[in-house]
């Protein structure tokens, strides 16, 4: 099925206030300006390296997300572009956000990663580690950086309510949090796997790549 139509059913899919994030990974600038073209404007990489490569030769009104693990010495290199940063899951790397930005005289919006799969290959704070970096002085203090939200991702099985159990728990720490803070509104949740369930469950955000592109050539 051609990119344009996948957009168009998922289009008919996605409620008004889920974001459809685009996950370029591995996808070339064609492929993405196809999917421009078809109306999308959010696109998500997972690797600084590819994101790099492929900014400079798509539209500017791109809204570029960083939805891979980021590493505090690749800061500098996406700061003066991108949009939302997905995978923050640690102070440290916000302090380190918080300083590029400043320097290139933006403020970057971040989601905290929540660990909440039960798998060791995953990176993420878990709840009390989040809740404890949401409260604390050293968050307030940084001026370039703004905590939008969180994003989480699921055991990678098969057992429909194992997944729909780790998206809910996210779902009711979110909505604690954004009692106490006010600038709590996206809730980044849902795969091309699982997208339908993290939905339900409240997901504002998903980040669909064979949905969109098909399966990776």
């Amino acid at each position: 099925m051609a990119i344009k139509e996948n957009i168009e059913k998922l289009k008919s899919d996605l409620p008004p206030q889920v974001t459809l994030v685009a996950v370029t990974k591995t996808h070339t600038v064609e492929r993405i300006q196809e999917a421009y073209d078809a109306g999308l404007r959010v696109f998500g990489e997972n690797r600084v390296q590819e994101l790099l490569e492929k900014q400079p030769f798509l539209p500017k009104d791109v809204e570029w997300h960083l939805i891979g693990h980021l590493q505090t010495n690749k800061v500098k290199y996406i700061v003066p572009f991108v949009k939302l940063i997905h995978s923050v899951d640690s102070l440290k790397l916000l302090q380190e956000i918080d300083k590029h930005a400043a320097r290139n005289g933006r403020v970057i919006d971040c989601l905290l990663q929540i660990y909440i799969a039960k798998e060791e290959t995953k990176f993420g704070l878990d709840l009390k580690e989040a809740e404890e970096l949401l409260s604390s002085d050293k968050l307030t203090a940084l001026k370039n950086v703004q905590v939008v939200g969180f994003m989480g991702m699921a055991t990678n099985t098969a057992n429909e309510t194992q997944v729909r159990s780790e998206f809910k728990s996210l779902n009711e720490f979110f909505t604690n949090q954004k009692s106490k803070f006010n600038n709590l509104r996206s809730l980044s949740m849902g795969m091309t796997s699982d997208y339908k369930i993290a939905m339900e469950e409240g997901s504002t955000m998903v980040r669909l790549g064979s949905a969109v592109f098909g399966e990776r050539r």
